[in-house]
């Protein structure tokens, strides 16, 4: 396996992402991972790399603020809420780093996958929503409200979302109006839920400096492994 960092630009806005994948030249599934929302950190990175090492992917860390590295902390709440209010921009910027993996000349554009992190996984989602060609989508203690539910009806993919029963953001009234939505679009869809995990479960950079959000390594090595085994079955391999 072998790295490296991608220089892109966005409406004339340099973005930094991270590059993963196995030796050789064949043609491979393709998988794009969102960050956090706090922004670009080694976590997403990882990520990518176990992808290509462990499952033999060609993988893509996207960087959807900029630079390749975190938010001031000051400038999170501002910067995501921002976000998080822009559906078209959400879709845009994925979908620039949707468009740089497929480029990669070993994408197997039949094989495609999309996950993410926090706000991440609600960027997965919402390639699916926007009618991306992604076959298998993943997000981790990932925000699910969505402005316009009908759009869960051109999601393609096979879906699945894990989450702590214990985070803070993650409302039991959410994952129920997700579920809704994903049952009205006929969507192929899972939802696992991990007992004792908060926000960030996955992220062993989560300090629990805020209250909910802290690593808990259980739910870490379980939702990896649930993520494998839906690539797997989408993939078949």
């Amino acid at each position: 396996m072998h790295s490296q960092e991608i220089e892109y630009h966005i409406d004339g806005v340099r973005y930094l992402g991270h590059l993963a994948e196995p030796d050789g030249d064949d043609l491979r599934p393709a998988v794009l991972v969102c960050h956090e929302g706090p922004g670009m950190t080694d976590h997403a990175r990882w990520r990518a790399d176990r992808l290509a090492d462990e499952l033999g992917y060609v993988a893509f860390a996207l960087d959807y603020w900029g630079d390749g590295k975190p938010l001031d902390p000051a400038d999170v709440p501002a910067k995501l809420g921002g976000m998080m209010a822009d559906q078209a921009a959400t879709r845009h910027r994925a979908q620039a780093g949707l468009h740089l993996l497929l480029g990669h000349p070993r994408a197997d554009h039949s094989k495609v996958g999309a996950m993410g992190y926090c706000f991440g996984g609600t960027m997965s989602l919402e390639l699916g929503r926007a009618g991306a060609p992604v076959h298998a989508i993943v997000g981790f203690h990932s925000g699910l409200a969505n402005a316009t539910p009908a759009d869960a009806a051109n999601i393609s993919g096979k879906v699945l979302v894990c989450l702590g029963v214990d985070d803070p953001i993650i409302s039991p009234a959410q994952r129920q109006t997700f579920e809704d939505e994903m049952n009205a679009a006929g969507v192929d869809w899972q939802m696992l839920l991990h007992s004792g995990a908060g926000h960030s479960f996955t992220n062993k950079l989560a300090d629990g400096s805020r209250p909910g959000f802290q690593y808990h390594e259980p739910s870490d090595l379980r939702s990896w492994r649930a993520m494998a085994a839906h690539f797997h079955e989408v993939f078949g391999r």
